[in-house]
This record gives C-alpha cells, structure tokens and sequence, in this order.
C-alpha cells in the first residue's frame, strides 16, 4: 500500500543575525588579507586539530638588530620564514628557511621555541599555524639576493625600512616575543 505525500511550504521568520557569535577581531592584519587571529604558547610538539602547522617564522637578531627579508613576490619586508616540508619538523624547517632566505646559519639549541601564530591568508581565509622561533645570531654571514629574496636588512627598533611595505602581522609577532 502506497501513501501519497503532500508538500507543505513553511515560513520562517527572518534570522536575527544578533544571535550569532561574533568571531573576536583579529590581533593584527597585514598585507595580502593576513590576519593573526591568536597566538598559543603550548609546547613545540602540540598540533592542532582544526588547523595544520603549516610554516615557520624567525625572530633572529644580532647585535640588538632584527633580521627583516625582502620578499620580491609581495614586494613586503617580512621575518624569514616558509613551509614545512613533508616529514619536517618546525624546528628543521626554521633552520633551512633561515639558510636558504638569508644564507645565516645557526645552531638548532640556539633557536627557542615562542609559540604558534593562528593565522588566515587571502579572501580564502585558510587557517594555518605558524612556529615561531627566536635565536641570536652569533656571526653574521655574507647575503647573496635570490629569486625569492632581494634584500635583507638588520633593523634597529622600529626605524623605517629601506623602501615597501611591512607585514605588519610579523612586527606584531615581535612584540609578542620581546615581551
């Protein structure tokens, strides 16, 4: 025995957009719709289940100086930094990005472990984590420009750039591991 069904439209109100949560404001934004959400102090070995540690950034001095790359693709003074490698650790991939971006070098018991940066990229707004890794260098190397890299420079407190824009999500990440 077969039933018949019958349609029947139902009207809902109008969703009250007040009800929703609002996702807290960013702690930074940058150049290309970088957005720092938060950042987390858990030890270097955590991982994360809504997110992946995707890349790594260097906060390295020497002599009191911050090391700032110029990345020709974004025309932007950043940290050094970049993605992990399949089968990498973070602390791994800070040295070879450090290595490969600005030809410095330095031992990995040198380099301490500061945090994650929660952070979205591009209209996408993908969420990746970020390891972030302090160090002082002891000697500074000579830096020859690559395809990816056109300059670097040692920057003394908040002086102005040679010349292009800031990320600015990067300047916030210092403050966050001067303090």
């Amino acid at each position: 025995m077969r039933t018949a069904l019958s349609a029947v439209a139902v009207t809902l109100p109008p969703m009250d957009d007040s009800a929703l949560p609002t996702p807290p404001a960013p702690l930074a934004t940058g150049p290309r719709e970088m957005r720092l959400l938060s950042f987390h102090t858990e030890p270097e070995e955590t991982r994360f289940p809504d997110a992946p540690v995707g890349y790594v950034l260097l906060v390295v001095r020497h002599a009191g100086k911050l090391l700032m790359v110029h990345v020709r693709s974004r025309a932007c003074w950043e940290l050094p930094g970049g993605g992990i490698e399949e089968g990498e650790s973070p602390r791994g991939a800070a040295l070879r990005e450090l290595r490969e971006e600005t030809g410095q070098t330095a031992d990995p018991a040198a380099l301490r472990f500061a945090g994650f940066a929660r952070t979205s990229l591009g209209p996408e707004q993908r969420v990746l984590y970020g390891a972030v890794f302090t160090g002082e260098l002891a000697e500074v190397l000579p830096f020859t420009p690559t395809e990816e890299i056109s300059a670097l420079h040692w920057r003394s407190g908040s002086e102005p750039l040679p010349w292009g824009q800031v990320q600015t999500v990067d300047e916030y990440l210092v403050g966050l591991c001067d303090a």
